[in-house]
């Protein structure tokens, strides 16, 4: 005799042939649809969605309780705890040391209990009565384990009814169920009713440091001893299901999910109070008579119906209403219907668990208890009766869990998902259930790999592990605070800088001045006035990219055409005539691409690198930056370097009329749209800023023309020292140029991407992120790079695709370690763009004064991938801009052309005024 689920249509419930032939009523398999549980499902998804959203969670039965648990155990926590577990007609007061105790293996937790009653009194009388009871037995249980009164000592409150939290230590009481009914409680904080009782209890002093609910608590202790557990926060979650008394399940929902709470980085676990599906009716057709005649005799009539369904305190109920209703109509016992089958409560759900399943002598000694003399036949029917309500309970326990599953597969965008669940509670514990429902579960979700780990410890040691887990976030997330204050400059910090800046200007521009600022001269006297006309080649090299282009210009129309070329890293750092003769190879390969090779064309030279110019035409390299270190090309001509490479070629010719640095290129593409623009500004692999300067400030010539200022070199003399932070220093001294272009390490694209990576590799080291494991990708320079910075701080991105990057570049961690990563890109991008920000602010400032008003209206023209990928730098730069120079009005206008338009220009304007 048995009954079986069709695989796989899953249409409905076939009854054994013991049913079929009328010995048992059909009722059950009557209400069960085609695919009842693939329909119970989805009805259920939508119940978890409902709940999570602001707008109709007023509505939904499934309430979705955020619990403010943001982490499971990741093995790290240790601790001496108490702890509190009232949820029935006897408490628990425990103490739980997690790794305290000498000789205690790893992973476990030693645990000390006693057992209180709770007086029936206190079950119906005033709350506070309840709390200064459970306070005076907290204090009994300190006294006999002989744990001091002297100290405070961290407590965790497991507490098993139905709470709104707005934080991990607050809580109101919704409402009482398990036969509580203390007065004065519902509506208010637990978590403070407990305290105020612990205050009245002379002698004692504890920090409730965490209240959960049961689920969560037991999804914590299986989140502890199961290792998958341990990582589960971000590809492996344990959710927990307590199938006892009542029934209820939590998971781990995406907090940007959440409505109810603030946030969207990270996941929080949902404590469903699942019991309440189907009171808004969603479980009407699944309902039969006997449902209905168990709601209807319960202390809370039309609430809890799914709860009613299939939890422990109800199926003996239903077992004894179908053996009534067929013994009353003479399926059973020959129509004899003693006194006890009529009383309600008889058949208990621990008679259901003894006749399930190969139990017919169990079933004989229940029914003989009820005074029924069964025959075989009937034991047989009984038994399959006893079967049938169970088998239906797992049935929708399982239809249950397999939305939530279903939910937390889709919110990670995955194919598949590893997943561990945790189990707690009477029926699961001592049915045959365990079988019935792994099987049905993974038959429904066979993309899902589903393990079930029975919680042997409860509640209790949850309930610390969630306070030991508070605990431990809390010290990290100080700690990581601390770390990266070390980014977060005030704004006396920021006007310092912009000080320094000024001061920096105003010395670089004096003749003998050996100011870190160089304000190198350009040349450039001009802005585009709209009558430039006529073909120009343009050469740009300022990273690791060069590019040549040809520029038309038609009235004030131009049209651009390009090709890109790679610098490999031999030849940026080779010698210089090899580096200038594959420029050259690229400005032959480019005008054969165009058609021009033999024609002779005007040409501007973006060189972004700091040049002392005699003339427009005329650059000595400075210095190297952006990791070029090309041999024998600093101090001497570039432009004359170029003009000797191409000599030896011998096969194309060029008029190089112009030398121009990428911001001054910048400045005059933008200002060919906008005739205010007299700033240029580079925020990419490096940083820097030119503008145009008055001729009474400028003592090294007796011209008027643009200034580039190469601020990347402030805080070379030690003037910024202040705010460089250890990773700053570190950066600094693994560059190809220690002590140079301070402030272009702290601001540009080259580096931010590295100071991050030495931020990550010290939290790691220091045991704060990826469980101080430092992998061979955390300690390997340049394998951050900046563009991960941008990825990782769009605002659409989810978390799990902050782990995808961080997998990537084979960085493993939780989701809270993703959180860490993306606060430390955070202030470090910030910081970078505040400290631009101070900079821009000191330039517009010394415009406004040179001309002496009291407001300036000016455009910059900006460039640079930082600028136009970064997701917050262009806001934060133009908010710090806004507070530190509000007497400037300035317009940022992004390049859409780069600095390569802005060299034809300033070639076409030099051709011009020498053709004059």
């Amino acid at each position: 005799m048995h009954f079986n689920w069709i695989y796989p249509e899953l249409k409905q419930i076939l009854i054994c042939s013991a049913l079929q032939s009328g010995r048992v009523s059909k009722t059950f398999n009557n209400h069960i649809v085609q695919q009842p549980l693939v329909t119970l499902s989805a009805r259920f998804q939508a119940e978890l969605k409902k709940g999570l959203s602001a707008e109709s969670n007023a509505a939904a039965a499934v309430k979705m309780l955020p619990t403010h648990v943001c982490s499971t155990p990741d093995g790290s926590e240790k601790g001496q705890f108490l702890a509190l577990d009232l949820g029935g007609s006897k408490f628990k007061v425990l103490q739980v040391k997690v790794r305290e105790c000498v000789g205690i293996k790893k992973g476990d937790v030693e645990m000390e209990e006693k057992i209180y009653p709770v007086p029936d009194e206190l079950l119906t009388g005033r709350a506070t009565e309840l709390f200064d009871h459970v306070s005076e037995s907290l204090k009994d249980f300190m006294h006999e384990k002989n744990i001091s009164l002297e100290k405070k000592h961290p407590l965790a409150f497991t507490f098993s009814f139905p709470c709104d939290q707005s934080r991990l230590d607050q809580g109101t009481l919704l409402n009482w169920s398990k036969n509580y009914k203390a007065r004065g409680l519902q509506g208010k904080d637990v978590v403070q009713a407990l305290r105020e009782a612990v205050e009245r209890t002379e002698g004692l002093d504890v920090e409730i440091l965490a209240m959960v609910n049961d689920t969560v608590a037991t999804m914590m202790t299986c989140g502890f001893d199961d290792s998958y557990c341990e990582v589960g926060i971000i590809c492996v979650l344990c959710v927990f299901m307590c199938m006892g008394t009542g029934t209820n399940a939590c998971y781990m929902e995406e907090l940007r999910h959440i409505d109810l709470v603030e946030g969207d980085e990270g996941r929080m676990c949902v404590n469903t109070e699942w019991g309440s599906f189907g009171d808004d009716g969603a479980l009407k057709d699944f309902l039969t008579e006997f449902d209905r005649e168990v709601d209807a005799a319960s202390s809370n009539p039309g609430k809890q119906i799914f709860e009613k369904m299939v939890s422990g305190m109800h199926l003996g109920e239903l077992v004894r209403l179908v053996v009534l209703k067929m013994a009353k109509l003479g399926k059973l016992f020959d129509g004899r219907v003693s006194d006890a089958l009529r009383t309600k409560g008889k058949i208990t759900t621990a008679d259901v668990a003894a006749m399930d399943e190969n139990g017919l002598k169990n079933t004989k000694d229940v029914l003989d208890e009820l005074d029924l003399n069964p025959s075989d036949d009937d034991c047989i029917a009984v038994q399959h009766v006893s079967t049938i309500v169970s088998f239906r309970s797992s049935n929708l326990v399982a239809a249950g869990l397999a939305a939530i599953l279903t939910r937390i597969r889709q919110n990670r965008n995955m194919g598949a998902l590893r997943i561990t669940v945790g189990v707690d509670g009477t029926v699961y514990k001592t049915h045959p259930y365990p079988k019935r429902l792994h099987k049905v579960v993974r038959r429904l979700l066979p993309e899902c790999q589903v393990r079930f780990v029975l919680s042997e410890s409860g509640s209790s040691k949850g309930a610390a592990l969630v306070a030991a887990v508070a605990q431990r976030l809390t010290s990290l997330r100080r700690q990581v605070s601390e770390t990266l204050s070390l980014f977060r400059l005030k704004e006396e910090q920021l006007q310092l800088v912009k000080a320094r800046m000024r001061s920096g200007l105003d010395a670089g521009l004096r003749s003998k001045s050996s100011s870190t600022i160089k304000m190198l001269p350009s040349f450039v006297y001009l802005t585009p006035d709209g009558t430039e006309r006529g073909k120009y080649l343009a050469l740009d090299l300022g990273g690791t990219n060069f590019r040549a282009l040809l520029v038309r210009f038609k009235k004030q129309t131009s049209r651009l055409y390009h090709k890109i070329y790679t610098i490999p890293l031999e030849i940026m750092q080779g010698t210089g005539e090899e580096l200038f003769d594959h420029l050259a190879q690229c400005v032959c390969d480019f005008l054969d691409y165009m058609g021009l090779k033999n024609t002779r064309l005007p040409a501007g030279f973006t060189f972004s690198f700091p040049c002392e110019q005699s003339a427009i035409d005329t650059g000595t390299l400075v210095a190297w930056t952006k990791g070029f270190k090309a041999t024998d090309s600093e101090g001497h001509d570039v432009v004359s370097m170029l003009r000797e490479a191409i000599k030896r070629r011998n096969d194309i010719d060029l008029d190089i009329v112009a030398l121009i640095n990428d911001t001054v290129g910048t400045m005059m593409s933008c200002a060919h749209e906008d005739q205010r623009c007299e700033i240029g500004m580079i925020a990419g692999t490096g940083t820097n800023l030119c503008y145009m300067e008055e001729l009474k400030n400028i003592e090294k010539i007796e011209q008027r023309m643009c200034i580039n200022t190469e601020w990347g070199g402030l805080g070379d003399d030690g003037c910024l020292d202040d705010i460089i932070t250890l990773y700053d220093t570190e950066v600094d001294q693994n560059s190809i140029n220690q002590g140079k272009q301070r402030f272009e390490k702290m601001t540009s694209g080259m580096y931010l991407g590295e100071v991050v990576r030495q931020v990550l590799l010290d939290l790691t080291r220091r045991g704060l992120l990826f469980k101080g494991h430092v992998s061979e990708t955390l300690k390997t320079p340049g394998i951050f790079e900046t563009k991960y910075l941008s990825q990782i701080e769009s605002d659409r991105l989810a978390l799990l695709q902050v782990r995808s990057i961080l997998q990537q570049l084979g960085l493993h961690g939780t989701c809270h370690d993703s959180i860490i990563v993306k606060h430390v890109c955070l202030v470090v991008s910030r910081r970078a763009a505040q400290l631009c920000g101070a900079g821009m602010a000191a330039v517009v400032d010394k415009i406004r004064e040179n001309r002496g008003l009291d407001h300036l209206d000016i455009a910059v023209g900006v460039d640079g991938s930082l600028y136009k990928l970064h997701p917050h730098f262009s806001q934060v730069l133009k908010e710090t801009v806004r507070v530190m120079a509000p007497q400037c009005d300035v317009t940022f206008q992004p390049s859409e052309e780069g600095s390569g338009k802005g060299a034809a220009l300033i070639a076409a304007v030099a051709r011009r005024k020498r053709d004059v």
